[in-house]
C-alpha cells in the first residue's frame, strides 16, 4: 500500500496581524505529505521546484518516510513563490503576489514506482494538472481525494468538473460549495455534488469553525478546536488533508464510520499547523503531542445527555 500527493512545493511570504514571515517552506504537497507522514509512512511525492529549493527540507522530510523521487528540480529555476495578508479574523486574505516560475511548466511524471498507489491525494493544482495525473494510474486507487479552489471554478469550471467526475472525495470551502453548486444551502450544495458530480464524500472546511462531512443522506460535523494563538492559517487546510488522507492510509477502512474518525485526525493536524508560522509547527510535533491534541478533540466532542419527554 502506499500514498501518492500530488501537488505544489514553494516558498510563502506571510502578513498576519501578529508578524511577517518571508520566504518560508509552503506549498500543499509540503503540507499535505508532512501532515500524512504523523500517521503513515509510505508516502510518495510528485511536484517540481527549483534548484532553490532547500536540500536540507527535502532531506528532513525524507527522513519521515517521504519519497521524493517524483520531485522534478529544475537546474536554475525558481521554485513556485506567494505572498499573502490575512485580515484581523483570520479567516480572509488578500494575496499580494504570485510568481509561477517552475510552475508554469509543469507537465506531471508518475514513476513506475509510484502508479500502483492505494491511495491518491490531489493537491490544489490546474484540473488539466490533475486529470494528467489520473490518466496516468492503470489501476484506480482504493480513494482519490481532490482539493481545489475557487480560482479554477471562476477560469476551468467545465474541465474542474471532469476532473471531480473521477474521484470519490472532494474537498473544498463553505464558499467554494456555493460556487461550484450554485446552492446557497450547504445541504443542498453537497446533495447535487453527491448524486450529480461524482463523488461519494463531500468535505466542507469551514476553517475555525470546523469541517462538515457529506455522505449519502448522512451529515457528520466535526467542530474546530479553541486555541490559545493562531499565527499562520497558511497551510492549514492542506494539513487538514494530510492528516485525513494519511489516517484512511494507515487504517484502510474505507467506511463512513472511520471517515469521520479521519476527519477529526485532520483537524488535529491542522490545528497545530496554525500555531506558528509555515510549516515548524507541525515538523515539530511527535507522536505524544497529537495523542495529547486528539484526547482534546475527543473531550471536546464527547458528552451525556438525558432526553426527557417533553410530551
Amino acid at each position: 500500500m502506499s500514498l501518492l500527493v500530488v501537488g505544489t512545493m514553494a516558498f510563502d511570504t506571510v502578513h498576519t496581524p501578529f508578524g511577517k514571515a518571508e520566504n518560508i517552506i509552503g506549498g500543499a504537497a509540503t503540507y499535505i505529505s508532512l501532515a500524512a507522514s504523523h500517521f503513515y509512512n509510505k508516502i510518495n511525492v510528485v511536484s517540481i521546484v527549483g534548484e532553490d529549493f532547500p536540500k536540507e527540507q527535502m532531506d528532513a522530510m525524507r527522513e519521515r518516510g517521504i519519497n521524493l523521487d517524483g520531485v522534478q528540480v529544475v537546474p536554475g529555476g525558481k521554485s513556485f513563490f506567494w505572498e499573502g495578508k490575512y485580515h484581523m479574523d483570520m479567516n480572509s486574505r488578500d494575496t499580494l503576489r504570485t510568481d509561477l516560475n517552475v510552475l508554469a511548466d509543469f507537465d506531471p511524471i508518475i514513476p513506475d514506482s509510484y502508479t500502483k498507489c492505494d491511495y491518491l491525494m490531489l493537491g490544489n493544482l490546474t484540473p488539466q494538472v490533475q486529470m494528467r495525473v489520473i490518466e496516468q494510474i492503470p489501476i484506480r486507487p482504493k480513494l482519490v481525494v481532490l482539493d481545489t479552489m475557487n480560482y479554477w471554478m471562476e477560469n476551468e469550471m467545465d474541465m474542474l468538473k471532469k476532473v471531480i467526475s473521477k474521484v470519490d472525495v472532494l474537498t473544498i470551502n463553505d464558499e467554494e460549495a456555493r460556487q461550484l453548486t450554485g446552492e446557497y444551502s450547504l445541504v443542498k450544495a453537497a446533495k447535487k455534488v453527491l448524486t450529480e458530480m461524482g463523488p461519494r464524500y463531500l468535505i466542507v472546511k469551514k476553517g475555525e469553525n470546523g469541517a462538515l462531512v457529506f455522505y449519502e443522506e448522512k451529515v457528520f460535523f466535526a467542530p474546530a478546536l479553541p486555541l490559545e494563538e493562531v499565527f499562520d492559517p497558511t497551510g492549514a487546510g492542506d494539513s487538514f488533508a494530510g492528516g485525513y488522507i494519511g489516517y484512511m492510509a494507515k487504517t484502510g477502512d474505507l467506511t463512513f464510520g472511520n471517515t469521520k474518525r479521519a476527519v477529526v485526525y485532520g483537524s488535529a493536524a491542522a490545528s497545530f499547523c496554525v500555531e506558528k508560522f509555515g510549516i515548524d509547527r507541525i515538523m515539530e510535533v511527535n507522536s505524544h503531542d497529537m495523542h495529547d491534541r486528539l484526547m482534546e478533540f475527543v473531550n471536546l466532542m464527547q458528552f451525556d445527555v438525558e432526553i426527557t419527554k417533553m410530551w
